[in-house]
């Protein structure tokens, strides 16, 4: 009996060693192939960061990125999620972690070693680079996979249809990195032919598509979606969707919560069916082309706590009808930029949730109600409540651009504490706080331009010690700007104080040191006086310079060659002299030069040609001499605007000014120029074009903010000044100087003159009749020179032509008093001996002969009609008969027998009369 249990034992002892060594080796092989998979995975990666470097050893589970099931040791997920991704909201790596590596990008190629990994149910490789790659086909094998991410991954072609065998499958994102415009738009990397195989992701309950071209797969993704039932989240960002949005057959989205389908080309009235999914919280329709009225259901849905219908131009509907509803969790609304009215009811206050509120550029109008969030550019009038006040948790507002008036004061401020954005600009307030206000809030931006603040310069200011931009412009300050200011705010950038009459001068300190990071600077239409302070140069990051319209002296500071971002330079209108500084040439990034209206003198400095991104240069009304350098002609080819005017150059017109291709205006008026005009003038590109040539590029930057191009204009006898509507400006002016020779024909060639002015010169020949060529002129003025022979007819043609000037010149014949020849006056031709007819009380010779001659061509017409209108007369009264008996034999034999009858009665009676009178007379 004893043996037995030793035998059990030993027999027990076998099977179980057995069985532990193969169960161990089992998990061992499981274990190594894991590991295998994950190596070859890694082994067809670009890693230049090594991120992967904890990639090493056997104990995967603690590597980078991989996460394991207890017990087993299998890979469930990996996460190689790019940490820091370039997007605007998430910030670079730290430089002391990652050294000076901005870019945390893997790259390479994917192995499809992961389709060993049986068990991998997490996969994120998104915002990683792999670049002109497709999506791998084997993705569409791991049957057990729950979240796939492969979002901005650069991803290129078809997104394969095996994905739909991914069953299991909740989470999808492949949003595209890429878009790029073609000559049919916008166009994606990644694309969808047929979008049929998502009916089989039954488990899916959130798909982003954004920046997917979806254009194939026209309206069909909506009746594919529907067939989703538990389809969460719908994120389809500009995906080339266009036309209508349809109605699926039946709704089946019973827990579709948000809705993303903005940036595309829908152009549809708003989908209606929506109002039947109670589950929605957010909806985003923005950047389409919908129309038509908004749904007041919109606010009964009960759960919607995000809207954004903005930038669609065309929605409608009464702003105050849909207020009305509940709205009962709303907390963000944007209807900006659509075709509302009606004004705002007070029962938006009970909208206790509302975060942020936006519907500016609609029709709205009336008062204010008593909380507002952003309502700029609207037509409202009146006056803002005291009770906005109370909104201690406000912290933007923005009613810029309206027609509102009133008086602020402190009680308008009294509890917004977390006011950081303040917009009030364009509209008609009036400041009136006591003279030691300290306002609650810290303001980040200030916006209070043409609004009613001075006259003292606001002394609580001196609290804002977070200010980013301030712009204070036309509010009618005429105090001098006080020592502190330079030192309010480390963090100013914009700083706008133009249009006012602030005295003083600019401060000779190191203001550099305390606003390092200011970029735009305007003291422009003040009354400053003294010098610009060579300290200017220590403003190293500023963008635009505007001191035009002081009183300021001195010369030009070298020390602004050391503001290398400078974009924008505009000193005009000064008292400065001296010469133009040669270092101006260090300024590679200037694109606007202003100096003119002052006093500076000497030659251009041949530095300047270095300025090869320059838009605009204007140095018109100096005291410069010397020759127009040639290389003006090929040192800027981006130039829009020379102009030169009144100074004291000399010599003649260099032949290389041909080579401006973008030139809009040319103005040497006033010099002492010399000289024939080079033929090559017509090869200006810019003017010879009959359209009105955009020069917004001028404005598209980022220095461009706030800072307003002009340009002064003679012409039509007047003295004009182009802000916004520089842009249709085509001129040239040669005038008040010693050019000489023929009238160029050249210049008919360039169509889009708007204006040209040759007069106050020697100029000789005749006016070509290719002149009607120039359809877009609006102002000639060729007076004051030699110019002689007929004015010819074909300028009746210029039917743009609101002034023209042919005065004291040697012109002779008739003027062609015709078409809009006929709209000007005497003084159009005065000073032109031998010209002739009306506008002129002086008559032509030959105008009584004319008369006669014509009476008799008229005569003589008539005569003719008269005879032809006989001839015509006869012939159809022989021919219309004769046609119409010959048609029907029976009409004729009727005819006929009854002129028989009427001959045989005529001689009958002529027997009777002629028997009458024989017998009378036997």
């Amino acid at each position: 009996m004893e043996r037995i249990p030793v035998f059990i034992l030993v027999i027990l002892y076998f099977i179980s060693t057995e069985v532990a060594c193969n169960g161990y080796t089992h998990i061992n092989n499981n274990v190594q192939s894991e590991r295998r998979a994950l190596i070859d995975f890694k082994s067809g990666l670009t890693d230049p960061n090594n991120r992967l470097s904890s990639w090493k050893g056997n104990n995967y589970c603690y590597w980078h990125g991989i996460g394991c099931e207890n017990g087993t040791g299998f890979v469930v997920s990996i996460n190689l999620r790019n940490p820091y991704p370039i997007e605007n909201d998430i910030p670079y790596p730290p430089e002391n972690e990652y050294g000076n590596q901005i870019y945390m990008n893997l790259s390479g190629v994917i192995s499809p070693s992961l389709i060993k990994l049986k068990y991998l149910k997490y996969l994120d490789l998104s915002f990683n680079s792999f670049k002109a790659i497709p999506i791998p086909q084997f993705f569409g094998s791991m049957k057990n996979l729950i979240y796939l991410n492969l979002s901005h991954c650069g991803f290129i072609g078809e997104i394969p249809s095996n994905l739909g065998n991914l069953s299991n499958l909740q989470y999808l994102d492949f949003s595209s990195k890429y878009t790029y415009h073609n000559d049919f738009g916008y166009s994606s990397d990644l694309f969808i032919k047929n979008i049929e195989w998502m009916t089989s992701l039954v488990s899916l309950k959130h798909l982003s598509a954004n920046n997917v071209n979806l254009s194939m797969v026209g309206s069909q993704w909506i009746e594919v979606l529907n067939k989703l039932p538990m389809l969460i989240e719908l994120h389809l960002d500009d995906c080339n969707l266009f036309g209508s949005i349809p109605s699926p057959s039946f709704v089946n989205f019973t827990s579709l919560s948000v809705i993303v389908i903005s940036s595309n080309g829908f152009n549809s009235t708003f989908p209606e069916w929506l109002l039947n999914v109670s589950s929605l919280v957010s909806i985003d329709m923005s950047w389409n082309i919908l129309h038509g009225r908004i749904p007041l259901g919109l606010g009964e849905l009960p759960n919607l706590q995000y809207l954004d219908l903005s930038w669609n131009d065309h929605i409608e509907g009464n702003i105050s009808q849909l207020l009305r509803k509940s709205w009962k969790k709303i907390e963000f609304l944007n209807l900006y930029e659509n075709d509302l009215h009606g004004s705002i009811p007070s029962s938006i206050g009970n909208f206790c949730n509302l975060q942020y509120l936006d519907l500016s550029y609609n029709n709205l109008n009336g008062s204010l109600p008593e909380i507002i969030y952003d309502l700029s550019h609207n037509q409202l009038q009146g006056s803002i409540p005291n009770l906005i006040g109370n909104l201690s948790n406000l912290y933007s507002l923005n009613l810029r651009n309206n027609q509102l008036s009133g008086t602020l004061t402190e009680q308008h401020f009294w509890k917004l504490s977390n006011l950081e954005y303040l917009y009030i600009d364009s509209n008609s307030f009036r400041l009136d706080v006591s003279s030691n206000w300290t306002p609650p809030f810290q303001l980040r931006y200030l916006f209070m331009g043409s609004c009613h603040i001075g006259p003292t310069f606001p002394a609580w200011l001196q609290s804002q010690k977070d200010l980013q931009y301030l712009d204070l412009s036309n509010a009618s300050i005429s105090s001098s700007i006080p020592n502190w200011f330079w030192n309010i705010s480390s963090n100013l950038e914009y700083l706008i104080l133009s249009h006012n009459q602030l005295q003083g001068k600019l401060p000779n300190s190191n203001i550099g040191e305390f606003l390092p990071n200011l970029y735009f600077l305007s003291f422009s239409g003040n009354g400053i006086t003294g010098t610009i302070p060579d300290s200017i140069g220590h403003l190293t990051s500023l963008g635009v310079i505007d001191f035009s319209n002081n009183t300021l002296t001195g010369s030009i500071p070298s020390t602004i060659n050391n503001c290398f971002s400078l974009n924008v330079l505009d000193l005009g209108n000064n008292n400065l002299s001296g010469m133009i500084p040669k270092s101006l040439d260090q300024l590679q990034q200037l694109k606007s030069l202003h100096l003119n209206h002052n006093k500076l003198s000497g030659e251009l400095p041949s530095s300047l040609r270095n300025l090869t991104g320059l838009d605009i240069l204007d140095l018109s009304y100096n005291n410069l001499s010397g020759q127009i350098p040639a290389w003006i002609g090929t040192a800027f080819p981006n130039l829009v605007i020379l102009n030169l005017r009144s100074n004291m150059f000399s010599g003649r017109l260099p032949s290389l000014l041909s080579n401006l291709s973008s030139l809009h205006v040319l103005d040497l008026a006033q010099n002492n120029l010399m000289g024939e005009i080079p033929v090559t003038l017509v090869e200006l590109k810019a003017m010879a074009q009959d359209h009105n040539m955009s020069i917004s590029s001028l404005y598209d930057n980022r220095s461009s903010y706030r800072y307003e191009e002009r340009l002064i204009v003679i012409t039509k006898g007047l003295t004009l000044e182009y802000t916004r509507t520089l842009s249709l400006v085509v001129s040239i002016d040669l005038s008040d100087n010693n050019l000489s020779g023929e009238f160029p024909e050249g210049i008919t060639k360039l169509f889009g003159l708007v204006f040209l002015n040759l007069s106050m010169n020697h100029f000789i020949g005749r006016i070509p009749e290719s002149i009607s060529k120039l359809r877009q002129l609006s102002s000639l003025d060729l007076s004051s020179n030699k110019l002689f022979g007929s004015i010819p007819s074909s300028m009746s043609l210029l039917s743009s032509l609101g002034y023209l000037n042919l005065s004291n010149n040697n012109f002779s014949d008739k003027i062609p008093f015709i078409g809009q020849m006929s709209t000007f006056t005497e003084s159009a031709f005065a000073g032109n001996p031998n010209l002739c007819g009306a506008p002129l009380v002086i008559k032509c010779q030959d105008e009584g002969t004319d008369k006669s001659v014509e009476d008799k061509i008229d005569s003589g017409f008539v005569d003719q009609w008269f005879y032809l209108s006989i001839g015509l007369g006869f012939a159809m009264g022989i021919l219309v008969p004769y046609f119409v008996l010959a048609m029907r034999r029976s009409w004729c034999d009727a005819y006929f027998d009854f002129v028989d009858k009427i001959i045989k009665w005529l001689l009958f009676r002529k027997r009777v009369t002629y028997a009458r009178n024989h017998a009378q007379r036997k």
